[in-house]
């Protein structure tokens, strides 16, 4: 990864996204200095052209950005980082510096979420209870919900109808987990269907 300074005067623009939901959190900028630091510590720092020094994202309000992945435009003058973020990200309590959290994309948070509760072993998760119920519990459970789906379909009441499809989801991606697959492995195959 070269990215070539030079050609902004010694700064370039940062795009920090959501790794999970792919959210535009912020725009800042590094030198080198803020890069190299961005790589070592594994947390976003920036160079700020108000304090005319580093800063690392978070360092007085914990809000610290924790990198996933580093990646450069074509053009060798604009990086994309990926990031988990601790917390809002925007001083004005935001979770975004373009508005409130985003719920497109949430699916892979709550696809970790589930994860979580099942590794964890959360006893008094409805998550876990099913989880342990075992695989053909779990398939029962989504082909009841696409049913009710179904069933819902036919009506003219859309809150039913989007109540049912949120749940039909929810035991989709618990299903998933019992599989051993995940949603990105899903998206690969539509993907791949698309071309």
């Amino acid at each position: 990864m070269k990215i070539d300074f030079n050609k902004t005067d010694g700064l370039v623009p940062v795009i920090v996204q959501d790794e999970k939901t792919l959210q535009v959190l912020m725009l800042g900028y590094m030198n080198d200095e803020a890069f190299n630091k961005t790589k070592e510590m594994g947390i976003v720092t920036f160079f700020s052209r108000s304090k005319n020094r580093l800063w690392t994202k978070g360092e007085e309000s914990g809000s610290f950005l924790i990198v996933k992945s580093m990646d450069i435009d074509c053009d060798n003058d604009t990086i994309l980082i990926k990031v988990i973020p601790k917390n809002t990200v925007c001083h004005t309590g935001n979770f975004s510096c373009f508005g409130t959290k985003d719920s497109k994309g949430f699916l892979y948070e709550l696809e970790e979420k589930i994860g979580q509760r099942i590794d964890d072993k959360v006893e008094d998760s409805y998550t876990y209870s099913l989880f342990q119920r075992g695989i053909n519990k779990v398939a029962q459970k989504v082909g009841e919900e696409a049913v009710e789906l179904v069933i819902e379909t036919k009506d003219d009441n859309n809150d039913l109808f989007k109540n049912e499809a949120a749940d039909l989801l929810y035991h989709f991606l618990i299903l998933l987990k019992a599989k051993n697959v995940q949603l990105e492995d899903i998206e690969e195959v539509l993907l791949a269907r698309n071309k």
